[in-house]
């Protein structure tokens, strides 16, 4: 009989997973794009968000809004969640925090290095009409825009 789930590694999920607190925090596996629907429709644990936020520089800037830009949650709301760990987050913060995790993770990849990521995030992109990708994470267009222009880059092409 054929396992469920292949044990092909996939190495956005792996980096995403990584950065939002790997097994341990999540409480299950994640190896496919199915495992990762199953999560964050369940909703992420709060713990998950926290472990994001700890070890992201721009998501701790609560004075330049860094963590609403990019997750669209509010210093408020985080707080909140702070409060009660183990309260999931709702389907609709874990998509856009798994999201910004991914994208983070593919920028990560391709710029070497998480600081290079995240000053990469927060630059104006020609690419982009001079606009900064993080700003543009608040919609699924915008994201879509974003993962473009991250794949155009990825294969050499900077404009």
């Amino acid at each position: 009989m054929t396992p469920a789930h292949p044990m092909i590694q996939d190495a956005e999920i792996d980096r995403t997973v990584a950065l939002l607190g790997g097994r341990r925090t999540l409480d299950r596996p994640v190896h496919s794009r199915l495992d990762a629907h199953d999560l964050l429709q369940a909703g992420l644990p709060g713990h998950a968000l926290k472990h994001l936020v700890s070890r992201v520089g721009i998501l701790r800037t609560v004075n330049k809004g860094g963590l609403e830009r990019a997750i669209g949650i509010s210093v408020r709301t985080y707080q909140r969640h702070q409060e009660a760990l183990d309260k999931k987050l709702s389907p609709e913060q874990s998509g856009r925090t798994w999201k910004f995790a991914e994208i983070l993770g593919r920028a990560i990849a391709l710029f070497g290095s998480q600081p290079e990521a995240e000053a990469w995030l927060e630059r104006p992109a020609m690419a982009l009409d001079r606009r900064r990708p993080i700003d543009l994470l608040s919609t699924p267009a915008g994201v879509e825009s974003v993962e473009g222009h991250l794949t155009r880059l990825e294969y050499g092409v900077y404009t």
